[in-house]
């Protein structure tokens, strides 16, 4: 685990800085969707990580935002979102980051998260705790709805689709003390591992978006399900990060919010 750790550092850490020296240059922006996007950065960030791994496992898996997939059949797969925060990075908005994750055998094992604007560096191993920086992360403690800091997101097809988060967050708005919305959700989590945030949830996410993230904030002693309670996985539809202490609060105000 060592080694997987030190690379997974290592790698990004370096695509983070190359992601930070090019913030200000002009960016070549494609469309996914209709405000779906991706930047030359997110392919350059993606294309240092990538060639990294094949370099140094390259019988490994990988799942990566913006490529194909490969399955070679390993106990191992990498799971990469080379620019969590890409909306933020093509507007010149300094909050993004990247997000690493390590599977071995369906289980994340390994999550890094890297802030490269405050040279944050979040570590968490299956079962070894969560680390910024070297020091031991915990969740908040924060016992009290209304006393709490929520972050949350919106997805890409809110002008279209009716589940687009908007009945919940306008429940949620009334109940806790203030909610945001900063655009990474890799960091959101990793935000709640460190007790900045009580809580996170967010609906439409994709594997590479909480993987890293989700065992960050287990690891930190919070508790990570779908809105309701349910057990989380990577292809769940949606999740539900606090301190563990506000989880079954949370639950109760999204169950409400189903039935306006």
């Amino acid at each position: 685990m060592a080694d997987y750790r030190t690379f997974a550092v290592d790698i990004a850490r370096e695509s983070g800085m190359l992601l930070k020296s090019k913030l200000n240059d002009h960016r070549k922006i494609d469309f996914k969707g209709e405000i779906d996007i991706v930047t030359d950065a997110d392919r350059m960030s993606e294309d240092m990580i990538l060639s990294a791994i094949r370099s140094r496992f390259p019988d490994h898996d990988v799942m990566s935002e913006e490529s194909i997939a490969t399955e070679t059949g390993s106990a191992f797969r990498w799971i990469i979102d080379p620019l969590d925060g890409t909306t933020n990075y093509a507007h010149g908005y300094p909050v993004f980051c990247v997000s690493i994750a390590l599977e071995r055998k369906g289980e994340v094992i390994l999550g890094v998260v890297h802030n490269p604007m405050l040279d944050e560096m979040f570590v968490a191993e299956k079962r070894k705790g969560a680390y910024l920086n070297g020091s031991r992360l915990s969740v908040s403690g924060t016992p009290v709805l209304s006393h709490s800091l929520l972050a949350t997101g919106f997805p890409y097809d809110i002008r279209n689709d009716r589940n687009n988060n908007i009945n919940y967050f306008a429940e949620m708005a009334r109940k806790v003390r203030a909610i945001r919305r900063a655009g990474s959700a890799a960091l959101d989590l990793a935000y709640v591992a460190a007790g900045r945030f009580d809580g996170f949830w967010e609906l439409k996410l994709m594997p590479w978006d909480t993987a890293a993230g989700c065992l960050l904030v287990r690891e930190a002693g919070g508790a990570v399900t779908d809105l309701f309670g349910a057990p989380h996985h990577l292809s769940a539809p949606h999740v539900l990060a606090s301190n563990g202490a506000l989880h079954q609060a949370l639950m109760t105000v999204f169950k409400a919010a189903e039935t306006i």
